[in-house]
């Protein structure tokens, strides 16, 4: 389901947690990655699956209003528009959806109390009065209103951020990632989307690669960076002026080492996106002065590189 920014983002946690001492052998290290990021895929379908919940709950609400003693016209005739929402249907009948529901073992039953909380809170915005009397019935309509609930009152729910975060230790700064890929399922879902294809078959980023390839790829960047560790430090001393390595930020050293690794390593991903990937993470990951600092070294390194005849690309993966 991730793209490979995500995988290096992942790999970058990862390598910085194993050089921080927080785990000292590679393959307990590597694991651990492989858990996190198996985990995250879990997370997402935990977001979409408490989404379907509040509609469930929206539903019993509705069925309760119109068994009291005394219902109102309004609550002996709902309007259903958000119940036969368009794409509440898809996520609701997606065979992918329903098989990770069982294998992740979700269930809200216990949760009833906090599913009532996001409830009222979604009944009582005037967006949903808005959207239920709007005179309008499009998929598109559908689909902005279930992006616009899952933004504001799902995925910032502090009740689910903390069911989340009880459940898994891996949850806590991937809950905001998980929530981007839920949004953007939502805004790639078009009218004729078949519920046998697998919603994750929406975020891959490129459909050419299956899922060995991209596990190998997370495997053989963490591997070589850890293997070929002290070998980078030496070409990236080589090109500090005034500066010692221990100056360095850790996160801007792995950056270049996971980027040096790229350039040596993997003959099919072309320079440019190694260098244009890197100092984009930097930008996220590091200051404004490590940005500058992260694409001055990649630059020289790679100069050095290729007037040393030790980046060898090949197919998709030319140098320039």
């Amino acid at each position: 389901m991730l793209g490979r920014r995500h995988f290096r983002i992942k790999v970058l946690q990862g390598l910085y947690a194993y050089f921080q001492g927080g785990e000292p052998r590679m393959e307990k290290a590597e694991k651990q990655l492989l858990t996190s990021i198996e985990k995250l895929s879990e997370l997402y379908f935990i977001q979409l699956s408490f989404f379907l919940e509040v509609v469930d709950f929206y539903i019993r609400r509705m069925e309760e209003a119109k068994n009291k003693f005394y219902p109102s016209y309004e609550e002996l005739n709902p309007v259903s528009k958000f119940v036969n929402n368009q794409v509440v249907m898809m996520l609701r009948e997606n065979e992918e959806f329903r098989s990770k529901g069982r294998n992740y073992k979700i269930s809200w039953t216990e949760e009833q109390d906090n599913v009532r909380k996001v409830y009222q809170r979604l009944h009582d915005a005037t967006e949903h009065r808005d959207y239920l009397y709007s005179g309008e019935n499009s998929f598109r309509e559908d689909q902005e209103f279930a992006g616009r609930v899952l933004k504001k009152f799902i995925l910032r729910s502090p009740e689910l951020q903390f069911f989340c975060e009880e459940r898994s230790i891996y949850w806590v700064d991937d809950f905001d990632v998980a929530a981007s890929f839920v949004l953007k399922t939502i805004r790639l879902l078009t009218p004729g989307f078949s519920p046998a294809t697998p919603l994750t078959s929406l975020l891959i980023k490129d459909p050419e690669l299956d899922e060995k390839e991209e596990h190998q790829f997370i495997v053989d960047l963490f591997r070589k960076t850890i293997i070929h560790s002290d070998e980078f430090e030496e070409k990236i001393k080589g090109r500090l002026k005034n500066w010692e390595l221990d100056r360095i930020a850790l996160t801007d050293i792995i950056l270049i080492k996971m980027a040096l690794a790229e350039f040596l390593y993997f003959p099919t991903i072309p320079v440019k996106v190694t260098l244009n990937e890197y100092i984009d993470l930097s930008k996220h990951f590091s200051t404004a002065k490590s940005k500058l600092f992260i694409n001055g070294i990649l630059d020289k390194l790679v100069s050095d590189l290729i007037e040393a005849d030790q980046i060898h690309k090949s197919g998709r993966g030319l140098i320039n």
